[in-house]
């Protein structure tokens, strides 16, 4: 598993991303279980996933984040990236974000694939 903590923070919201090989829907059940071993990731307000299975099927969960599994998603499929579950973590700050938000999924994904890309992508 792959994590980059408290990569952004605004208005008292913070966010972390991680992610891992993932190739079916298990896999991903698996990691967010792992994930949430750690307390602070089970106590997050959310733990927002985007994956595209080898073959091109896109899986998503937005825990809560509406839209924000599909802002993932998209990312994924800019980059060619199949086989890899992302996942950016939110702990609500208090205050109301509006459209920031996906900004900030779209900013922490873009962080992971800077810092990991090589190793998910083949690059």
């Amino acid at each position: 598993m792959n994590k980059l903590e408290n990569i952004i923070s605004d208005r008292g919201s913070r966010y972390s991303v991680s992610g891992a090989e993932a190739a079916r829907r298990e896999d991903v059940d698996a990691f967010l279980k792992a994930l949430k071993r750690d307390k602070k990731y089970a106590k997050a307000t959310h733990n927002t996933w985007g994956l595209i299975l080898p073959g091109g099927t896109p899986l998503k969960g937005d825990d809560g984040e509406s839209g924000a599994g599909m802002v993932i998603i998209r990312m994924l499929e800019r980059e060619g990236l199949e086989g890899h579950v992302v996942c950016v973590t939110r702990w609500y700050g208090g205050k109301h974000l509006g459209g920031d938000r996906f900004r900030h999924v779209k900013d922490a994904v873009a962080a992971y694939l800077e810092a990991f890309g090589p190793l998910t992508s083949g690059r």
